[in-house]
């Protein structure tokens, strides 16, 4: 029996040969330094922090460099996979905005993207191995293997599948046709050529040259219902996508001698790796692993139910991502995340920190660049999802909604205190009499004004028409009349003098119409709100 017919024997009714699937799959017609990369989640959950973050990465790095980012779902693994799992995972991607050039739902000429419908290719390329005499079948059972490692772990030894302890490697051909004949169960290793005593280099773009042993491991190619281990697959599917870096998080960094010995057995060429770090979050004294059961803020759900804009959590990325990008966000009004340029030597060797204060910040700046409209509509989006009755007030007065919005935005230094779409509300309740009659809370402690005083200069002073200079001086010569003054050095060196300063004045006004010490432009607040409104609630506070 040759080596092809053996080949045939491990592996019937494979459709085509390796050399079919690398005549098919033609080199992408790019430029040299175009970067062609991947996400490749596997369908066994929703998408979280981490994975938003490696796919942006991936994604900026494609964009920049006018390469390739495309969507590939690692579905060999069934045990785990939950129901739905990559349309999941394509839904997931969209709610986050990260656009795709091909793959799993996109399309593409690299396809299947879906791991699971490229079983033929694995096989054709498993067969090259056992061709070259670079894989055999393995006969072991799980109490076999468990025996094994028990025997090693007595003499202290390295665990795993290698050397002497690989024993179905050494079975003679022609009992290998005999069992299999019998029906006997089988997978497909690697017979691996390294030795742990050599070593091979990993140039990481972020984290420089690593050196470790080369793997001696007889690893997993093929299991036993045909599909390929994850180490096969990404040799192999790599390889005939022509993703130019694998960017990838950094438990992957030990698994690299693997993919280094499979890629060359394979007569691949080897892609560029950089291993990215988790991110870590402060707990206490410590620092640990941002984690999904323990901090809600790793979950995308919490931002969606929050309303943080998937664009303001993308910036906040890119400040872990790049070192030097933050600063250059603050001097770039006018530009997008996509006009910065990012580079690997920039990313941190060790895992960021994940600040939720920072994000807020972030998000409060990015909210601050938005016009008014656009957060309105964005507004209606969200509110028509988590709020009924606040969207019901943005809908019926959404002319009264945008110059809401528009308080104190568009000139050199625009408010920056909406960091969500729910900060809205909290921010801006007083505005709306539903939510203002219902409100519960008690008014902010100030030194009174007689309610006759406020309504004379509802009444006969403020005029809806002055322009913001013309109502400041108004109030000024009103409260002037009634013992107040503009002077804050008259006033700190003779407060017994007056009742306050005209900021006091104005600060009654302010607690009585919106029951905050502190709120954006009041000159714009009364202007919106009307004469009646302010009526109202005068008369209200002192029922």
């Amino acid at each position: 029996m040759t080596n092809k017919e053996y080949a045939d024997f491990l592996l019937p009714g494979v459709e085509h040969d390796y050399q079919y699937y690398l005549d098919k799959y033609k080199p992408r017609d790019l430029d040299k330094d175009a970067i062609v990369t991947r996400a490749a989640p596997s369908p066994t959950g929703k998408l979280h922090m981490g994975s938003l973050m490696q796919s942006l990465i991936s994604s900026l790095y494609a964009k920049q460099t006018k390469g390739v980012m495309f969507l590939r779902i690692e579905d060999t693994d069934h045990k785990r996979e939950i129901e739905n799992g990559p349309e999941s995972i394509v839904e997931d991607f969209k709610n986050l905005e990260i656009d795709f050039d091909e793959g799993y739902s996109f399309g593409g000429e690299y396809g299947p993207y879906l791991q699971s419908e490229r079983k033929d290719i694995y096989q054709a390329f498993a067969k090259k191995l056992i061709e070259n005499d670079l894989a055999y079948p393995c006969f072991c059972s799980a109490e076999e293997l468990d025996e094994i490692r028990k025997l090693q772990e007595a003499k202290k030894a390295r665990i795993g599948y290698y050397g002497k302890y690989a024993k179905c490697r050494y079975i003679p051909r022609e009992e290998v046709v005999k069992r299999v004949n019998a029906g006997e169960k089988y997978i497909i290793r690697l017979k691996s050529p390294g030795s742990f005593y050599n070593k091979c280099c990993l140039h990481d773009l972020i984290r420089g040259d690593i050196e470790m042993p080369e793997n001696d491991m007889d690893i997993v190619v093929i299991k036993a219902d045909g599909l390929p281990t994850y180490h096969f697959a990404h040799a192999v599917d790599d390889s005939l996508m022509f993703t130019t870096h694998i960017i990838r998080g950094d438990e992957w960094v030990a698994s690299y001698p693997i993919h280094d010995q499979l890629f060359k057995v394979l007569e691949f060429p080897l892609p560029n790796y950089a291993h990215i770090s988790p991110m870590n979050v402060k707990d206490g004294d410590s620092i640990r692993k941002l984690s999904k059961r323990k901090d809600p803020w790793a979950a995308m759900s919490y931002y969606d139910e929050a309303g943080i804009p998937k664009d303001a959590i993308k910036l906040y990325l890119a400040t872990l991502i790049n070192s030097n990008f933050e600063e250059w966000y603050n001097q770039n009004s006018d530009k997008s995340i996509y006009d910065f340029t990012f580079s690997f030597d920039k990313m941190s060797v060790t895992g960021p920190i994940f600040d939720v204060e920072k994000l807020d910040n972030i998000s409060k700046t990015y909210f601050s660049r938005l016009s008014a409209e656009t957060i309105y509509n964005h507004l209606v989006e969200y509110t028509s999802k988590y709020d009924d009755e606040f969207n019901k007030l943005v809908v019926n007065n959404k002319e009264k909604m945008i110059n809401i919005l528009n308080i104190e935005r568009g000139g050199e230094k625009p408010r920056k205190d909406i960091a969500s779409y729910s900060d809205v509300k909290k921010y801006f309740w007083y505005m709306f009499d539903e939510l203002f009659d219902k409100n519960t809370d008690s008014y902010e402690e100030f030194n009174p004004i007689g309610k006759e005083i406020l309504l004379e200069y509802v009444n006969n002073v403020y005029d809806i028409n002055d322009s913001e200079e013309e109502w400041f001086n108004k109030v000024k010569e009103f409260a002037e009349k009634y013992g107040y003054t503009s002077n804050r050095k008259e006033y700190k060196a003779n407060p017994d003098n007056f009742k306050g300063t005209t900021a006091d004045f104005c600060k009654v006004i302010r607690i009585i119409i919106t029951k905050k010490n502190m709120s954006p432009n009041l000159y714009e607040i009364i202007k919106i709100l009307g004469v009646e409104t302010l009526k109202k609630r005068i008369e209200l506070f002192y029922k």
